[in-house]
């Protein structure tokens, strides 16, 4: 059964991609808590963090950080709300590390995680590219 993390990490399905590089891919959520909700996922196929090698979780969670970090900076976010399911609630059985943008009096309220949509694919690849420039690298 095809991954659809893998396959998006190799380019054979769409996605506005924010990061790409030998360690991990990120891009946008496509049914996002709020605009600008990136997925961090391993390029190695593993399903939970456990499953993650030890030399990998580091460079990794490096990643993590910067995205974190391009969120808040490229959108202007007052912080982030970073958080990963482990086989429950995990509706891609393959690794993957939310990074939602947050603002005071946003709504989010626990983890109830009500969800919304781009207006059109052209607003996506426009948060896309503000978080992809926020990057610095």
């Amino acid at each position: 059964m095809e991954c659809l993390f893998c396959a998006i990490a190799a380019g054979e399905r769409p996605a506005h991609l924010v990061l790409d590089d030998d360690t991990a891919v990120a891009f946008l959520d496509t049914r996002p808590v709020f605009k600008g909700h990136v997925l961090v996922i391993p390029r190695l196929h593993v399903e939970t963090l456990t499953d993650l090698p030890v030399p990998v979780v580091g460079p990794f969670f490096e990643r993590v950080r910067q995205v974190a970090g391009a969120v808040e900076e490229g959108l202007s976010a007052a912080g982030t709300f970073v958080a990963m399911n482990n086989r429950i609630s995990q509706s891609v059985p393959h690794l993957h590390v939310h990074v939602v943008p947050r603002n005071r009096k946003d709504g989010l309220r626990g983890f109830f995680w009500p969800r919304v949509k781009y207006a059109d694919d052209a607003e996506a690849a426009a948060y896309a590219e503000k978080i992809r420039s926020a990057l610095h690298l």
